[in-house]
C-alpha cells in the first residue's frame, strides 16, 4: 500500500490547503491543480498525480486537529462570502444557502467538505497522524 503524507503543520488556510496538496500529490507533474474542490476530487481519482489509478492509499494527515480548526467555521465562511463577490461566476443563491446552512450550524466547513470527498474514494484510507 503507497503511503502519502499531508504535513498539516502546512496548512493555515485554503490557499495553503492546495499549497500542500500540489507539494504532496503533484510533485512530478509539471502543473499544479487548481483551488477547487472539483480539482482535487478528480486528483483523488488517480488519473494524474502521485496516485496512479485505484491503486491503494494510506493517506497519512499529521496536524490533523489543527487543520479542523484552520479550515473550520470562519475560514468557510470567508470562502463563500468572498464568493458573494463575483456573482457573475458564482450562482448566488446557492452561495447564500451555504452561507446560511453554515451559520444555522447544519452546514459543512471546508475542512469537513474535504474529509467527505476523501471518503468518497474506496482506495484511499485516511490516517489521522
Amino acid at each position: 500500500m503507497k503511503k502519502i503524507i499531508i504535513e498539516g503543520k502546512n496548512i493555515n488556510n485554503i490557499e495553503t490547503f492546495y499549497q500542500e496538496v500540489n507539494r504532496v500529490f503533484m510533485s512530478q507533474e509539471n502543473w499544479k491543480i487548481a483551488q477547487s474542490l472539483d480539482a482535487f476530487n478528480d486528483m483523488l481519482y488517480g488519473s494524474f498525480g502521485e496516485i496512479k489509478g485505484k491503486e491503494k492509499i494510506q493517506l497519512i494527515w499529521k496536524d490533523i486537529e489543527q487543520n479542523q480548526k484552520s479550515l473550520g467555521f470562519q475560514t468557510t465562511l470567508e470562502f463563500y462570502q468572498n464568493k458573494l463577490k463575483s456573482p457573475e461566476i458564482f450562482n448566488r443563491k446557492f452561495v447564500q444557502s451555504k452561507i446560511d446552512e453554515l451559520q444555522n450550524g447544519v452546514g459543512f466547513t471546508f475542512f469537513e467538505i474535504v474529509l467527505e470527498i476523501i471518503s468518497d474514494h474506496d482506495n484511499i484510507t485516511l490516517i489521522n497522524d
